[in-house]
């Protein structure tokens, strides 16, 4: 395994950020993604599948120009309150202790996801908090909207919310099914906290935007990437693996719209297979190429994208194997780097030049970043 001496020389501090559980969550590779980032003389740099904003934050903290997207709703919130946010903490200090004094009350959420930990649920399904959180939860969200609050006050409060109700569900970290037993943190009582916010003198965008829209009419010198590949597991149900259906349950306590409800998790109807399908999951393959259309998508992204460099997330799990993928690379750039993450000992395995990088991919479980000189100009 061939290591880069002159990476190696580039430190970075990675700056402290802020989300839920998050099955895509690039906490830990944060460290890696400025170093990669380093390498380059980027100054405005696109997030364009933000999640969390983990990535966003940190490149905001590093002192990069962000535009952070994403289409879920509650990512869209997340970036609006830690990157468009000109107030210290201590602004919001009295709307949070408000919202933590607002009386508890029946409703919506506790009608749908409020379970009694004390005895049998009604009807019979599992939900994601106990009552005595949703009740809490039904009467902050009505009281959010009451106040008719400014945008980043309103995203603040929102986040707040989100954070506090990721800290006592019962579920894995995702609402496409919950826990069978309560979790320790369910019996918890939900309490607001202001986020850990930041103030920034980058003038930051957020949006909420399909990618492919986006990057028709934007240009940045870095774009990082982290799409929702879909799993290559043949019998998993292509419905458990997309983020919009995981998620679920954070659009609806940012949207407040009461959406129509199907199957046992009690999922909204627009994340249902036909209405939130994503070209980056999906598993079908193209009719007139043979190629997986997921496939098509990453090298669709990467030909379009307006910027000098790429960073891509990619995980040997997902639908585009190593040979596709380094396939895609070449046509559209050079790879310049390629770093190989070992997750079960928490450390970076490697730095691999050119296309070395294709015989450990083989192997499961295997997690990269690439470097990518586009051929693209910005």
């Amino acid at each position: 395994m061939n290591i880069d001496p002159s990476f190696s020389d580039i430190t970075v501090d990675t700056p402290d950020t802020e989300g839920i559980k998050y099955a895509g969550s690039k906490l830990k590779l944060l460290p890696y993604i400025l170093q990669l980032a380093k390498r380059t003389d980027a100054k405005a740099v696109l997030d364009g599948f933000s999640g969390t904003t983990r990535v966003s934050q940190a490149f905001a903290k590093t002192g990069y120009r962000v535009l952070s997207n994403d289409i879920a709703p509650w990512s869209q919130v997340f970036g609006i309150c830690y990157l468009l946010n000109r107030k210290r903490k201590t602004h919001y200090a009295k709307l949070i202790e408000h919202l933590n004094a607002v009386p508890p009350k029946d409703g919506w959420f506790t009608a749908h996801y409020g379970g009694d930990p004390t005895s049998a649920q009604g009807d019979g399904l599992k939900k994601p908090w106990q009552v005595h959180n949703t009740r809490k939860l039904d009467a902050i969200r009505e009281e959010i909207d009451r106040l008719s609050l400014a945008k980043v006050e309103r995203a603040v409060a929102l986040t707040s919310l989100v954070l506090a109700l990721d800290r006592v569900d019962s579920t894995l970290g995702h609402f496409a099914s919950y826990l069978k037993d309560w979790s320790p943190r369910s019996f918890k009582e939900l309490v607001l906290e202001v986020p850990n916010i930041f103030c920034s003198a980058e003038q930051h965008e957020v949006s909420r935007r399909d990618i492919f829209e986006l990057i028709n009419e934007t240009a940045v010198d870095l774009a990082y990437y982290d799409p929702p590949y879909g799993s290559n597991n043949e019998k998993m149900p292509p419905s458990r693996v997309r983020y919009a259906s995981y998620y679920h349950l954070w659009s609806t306590v940012c949207l407040n719209d009461r959406p129509e409800l199907f199957g046992k998790a009690l999922r909204r109807k627009d994340t249902s297979d036909t209405l939130a399908s994503s070209l980056f999951e999906d598993f079908r393959k193209d009719n007139h190429t043979g190629r997986f259309i997921a496939v098509e998508a990453i090298e669709r992204l990467i030909r379009n994208t307006c910027a000098r460099w790429i960073i891509l997330s990619y995980s040997s799990g997902g639908r585009a194997t190593a040979s596709e993928l380094n396939e895609i690379l070449r046509d559209n750039g050079s790879l310049v780097e390629a770093v190989e993450i070992d997750y079960k000992q928490n450390v970076m395995a490697g730095m691999k030049w050119t296309h070395d990088w294709v015989r450990s991919a083989d192997m499961p479980n295997r997690e990269f970043l690439f470097l990518i000189k586009t051929n693209n100009q910005n």
